[in-house]
């Protein structure tokens, strides 16, 4: 292992557990219910979770479930840290590979989510779109699918490398998001995506 080598694992080591700190403060804190709180590049932000972004939320999940069967690993709201400086995302969809399982802490891995997708509220466009998008292309995650009710859109990102993804499809809100190309091979009918107009 090379100098360079032990002080990024140093630094990796230390953002975890800063992340962890940050965590459980937050844990012990009188949050409101109805909260979905995590951290972007080392600051928190909580977003007061919306009766269509559960909507859409389920259907995602409804999808997933549909094509992989009642077992298949997804999950909601979960922390899982990824690349990048303390990056404790809580994706609001995350289907994580038949054979994955939680490390030493307890937590899922980055490297074995196939598909992450986000519903956007008013108060995280911006990190939906910007290091949330780098975040999970860095990780290597195959599809990301960002599901915007205020734009009646679903923006579909594939093919990552590096710390971007090199293909962006966008489908209106009523047509059906063809995954069929990719590692999912499942096709989401957003038909019944509500728009929030507020």
């Amino acid at each position: 292992m090379t100098v360079l080598e032990d002080r990024i694992d140093m630094a990796e080591i230390a953002d975890r557990q800063a992340l962890d700190a940050m965590f459980e403060a937050l844990e012990h804190e009188p949050f409101l219910e109805g909260y979905k709180i995590e951290i972007v590049e080392g600051a928190v932000h909580m977003t007061p979770q919306r009766d269509v972004h559960w909507e859409i939320t389920r259907k995602l999940i409804h999808s997933l479930e549909d094509r992989f069967g009642r077992d298949v690993k997804v999950k909601s709201d979960v922390r899982i840290d990824f690349p990048g400086y303390r990056n404790g995302l809580c994706p609001d969809v995350a289907k994580l590979r038949d054979h994955a399982e939680q490390d030493a802490e307890g937590r899922w891995r980055y490297q074995d989510i196939d598909f992450i997708g986000e519903v956007i509220s008013r108060g995280t466009a911006a990190n939906d779109y910007g290091p949330k998008l780098a975040a999970y292309a860095t990780a290597g995650v195959p599809v990301y699918l960002i599901a915007d009710p205020y734009e009646g859109l679903v923006h579909v990102y594939t093919r990552p490398d590096d710390t971007e993804y090199h293909v962006e499809t966008k489908v209106v809100f009523g047509q059906k998001v063809d995954l069929t190309h990719t590692p999912l091979d499942l096709v989401i009918d957003t038909d019944k995506f509500p728009r929030d107009r507020k």
